[in-house]
């Protein structure tokens, strides 16, 4: 009888680390769909460890929206992420009526009139010159929230131990197999890992590690005052239309926008106003401010635009606006490490979706993070699979983003009546805003998804 040949026991896959620097939203939702990604019996394990500078779970203290193509991405990476959002979300509009649209109106030129007059319409409790330019933004597509509330309601998710707090990063180097090790200030103790992925946001530290400080982003001249005003004091003012709706009131170098907030127990008020003098970011990017400094600078718009000013407190900060819209990086990713979120792209406000296109870029890592699983499952080595995923992903991902950040501020002179062929004309205005709202709203991230697993495919070709 043959005695048959001893077989070798089978090899567990291997463990592919993963270290996400910031735990924001981008970077919680990445890690969130990270660990949501299904596996195999051959596809290697993915050790996912983030590591935050603060010392406890911590997001500014400001309003965001998601539009709905940022929820499609969340609903692709895990269900329970876009569910955060409705857990803390405040509907714009009636509660019993909620509106998905975005209102757009001439600030400067807005003036009271009776009922039947010639500016009169159904659509407002205070008419504006010529009309009022509604956008609709997809179902649920405005819907605002508070950073801070939402991404508590994300870190109840994270399995515990996955975060790590007080840890700033103060360097990286790599190793060599090919792998990252990450120091920390305060001689806290380094990691190593397989891969870095920066969600450090707008001062990412990472960012400027891996390029230069010369792509640190920069003042873009310009603040924004933020303030919270009662609800009931907003309707006794405004009346109930434009308190409970969003609107964007636009006029000659400056804008002014406002939402609801709180579950409609607030209404937020932003001022935007252009500041020649510059900034220091190393100071923060907000500063005390009085009222008195907003009166001023719409002293000259219409009586509505006055009175929301005149809700304002007395006493509130003012953000300064940074982007990368005159430093831009040339790339996402070189080696193990990768940019993502304003570490990659911050870009100003002006379109409401910085944060969406962060998790765009969460979504496309995941789909990169799939493919190298499959990857190496075959056979592919680590490192291999990782150096393709991260070029693929930088290269999916690049255009798209650098186009918001450009067209971010192009907008922004759009609300202010200072784009060329355009300035106070309200109809090309909206037009303009329409076009490029439309392209952030109706993008098609599964045809992302699949440009990233294409690219990774040629690459390793």
């Amino acid at each position: 009888m043959t005695t048959p040949e001893p077989t070798s026991p089978p090899t567990a896959p291997p463990t592919i680390s993963i270290a996400i620097i910031g735990s924001g939203i981008i970077g919680t939702i990445l890690a969130l769909g990270l660990l949501n990604l299904p596996s195999t019996p051959t596809s290697p394990k993915l050790s996912i460890k983030i590591y935050e500078q603060s010392t406890s779970p911590r997001e500014i203290g400001a309003g965001i929206g998601f539009t709905a193509t940022a929820r499609k991405c969340m609903e692709l990476m895990d269900p329970r992420i876009a569910a955060c959002i409705t857990a803390v979300a405040t509907l714009n509009g009636e509660p019993s009526s909620p509106d998905y649209s975005m209102r757009f109106v001439d600030g400067f030129r807005t003036f009271p009139t009776a009922a039947g007059s010639e500016y009169d319409t159904s659509d407002q409790d205070i008419s504006v010159h010529g009309k009022v330019y509604k956008l609709y933004a997809g179902p649920r597509g405005f819907e605002g929230c508070h950073r801070a509330h939402f991404l508590g309601e994300m870190m109840k998710l994270l399995p515990e131990g996955v975060v790590e707090f007080g840890k700033r990063v103060d360097g990286f180097g790599y190793l060599g197999g090919g792998g990252v090790r990450v120091s920390f200030e305060g001689g806290e103790e380094g990691v190593e890992c397989d891969l870095v992925i920066a969600c450090d946001g707008i001062k990412s530290r990472v960012r400027e590690l891996l390029f230069s400080p010369a792509y640190n982003a920069k003042y873009a001249h310009q603040l924004a005052f933020r303030g919270l005003v009662p609800m009931d004091r907003a309707i006794e003012k405004l009346g109930r239309h434009r308190a409970l709706k969003q609107h964007m009131h636009c006029g000659p170098h400056a804008h002014v926008l406002h939402f609801p907030v709180a579950k409609q127990q607030l209404m937020n008020v932003v001022a935007f106003v252009p500041d020649p003098k510059e900034w220091d970011l190393r100071q923060g990017m907000t500063a005390p401010a009085s009222r008195s400094e907003v009166v001023d600078a719409f002293r000259e718009w219409g009586p509505f635009v006055r009175g929301v000013i005149d809700l304002l407190p007395e006493e509130m900060d003012k953000w300064a606006v940074f982007d990368t819209y005159d430093c831009p990086v040339p790339a996402y990713a070189e080696g193990r490490v990768a940019l993502a979120g304003d570490a990659a792209h911050a870009s100003s406000p002006h379109h409401g979706a910085g944060a969406g296109m962060g998790v765009e870029d969460a979504l496309a890592l995941v789909a990169a993070m799939g493919k190298v699983r499959e990857d190496v499952g075959r056979g592919v080595g680590v490192g291999r699979a990782l150096d393709v995923a991260l070029q693929a992903y930088s290269k999916v991902r690049y255009e798209r983003s650098q186009w918001l950040v450009r067209s971010s501020r192009h907008v922004c002179r759009t609300y202010e009546w200072e784009a060329p062929d355009i300035g106070a004309d309200m109809d090309q205005a909206f037009a303009d805003i329409r076009e490029r709202s439309h392209k952030i709203w109706y993008f098609d991230v599964e045809a992302m998804v699949a440009d990233v697993q294409k690219e990774c495919r040629r690459l390793m070709q």
